[in-house]
């Protein structure tokens, strides 16, 4: 019997793949469980749909992180911390700080954990940070560091 996964079922299928499997398992478990359907014309049309609607929102979402990204190359982040005579900052600037002053100074709010600071900034001037925004889209912050 053919059926259609509503959820991830271990070693059968994942969600909205449609499968082959034998008729007592799908009547007597998946079915019986709600973790299946049977692929019926109007269930395969039904998937069909949401297939769809889930690739156009995928594709939304890439189209925003390209105009976020777009938004970030035009931006600087200013940012004060005190430092030694020599330009090396007591303490150091993290993807903590850059985030809130992103939201602080231009209302953008991107997590903390999406600033690929491989470590933290500890001189002053100007620093390109990346951001992973989306799987496909990566932008850069110039952050500049001031003296207090």
């Amino acid at each position: 019997m053919k059926v259609i996964f509503n959820q991830d079922v271990k070693g059968k299928g994942k969600k909205g793949e449609i499968k082959n499997v034998s008729d007592g398992y799908a009547r007597n478990y998946l079915l019986k469980h709600n973790l299946a359907v049977e692929a019926t014309k109007g269930n395969l049309q039904a998937q069909k749909a949401k297939d769809a609607k889930q690739e156009q929102q995928a594709q939304e979402e890439v189209e925003e992180a390209k105009q976020l990204k777009n938004t970030l190359g035009d931006l600087e982040v200013k940012l004060v911390a005190k430092s030694g005579d020599s330009g090396r900052l007591f303490g150091s600037i993290t993807s903590k700080q850059i985030a809130e002053e992103l939201k602080k100074a231009h209302d953008i709010k991107i997590d903390k954990r999406k600033i690929e600071l491989d470590e933290p900034i500890r001189t002053l001037g100007y620093t390109d940070v990346p951001v992973k925004l989306h799987n496909e889209v990566t932008g850069n912050i110039r952050v500049h560091v001031e003296e207090k």
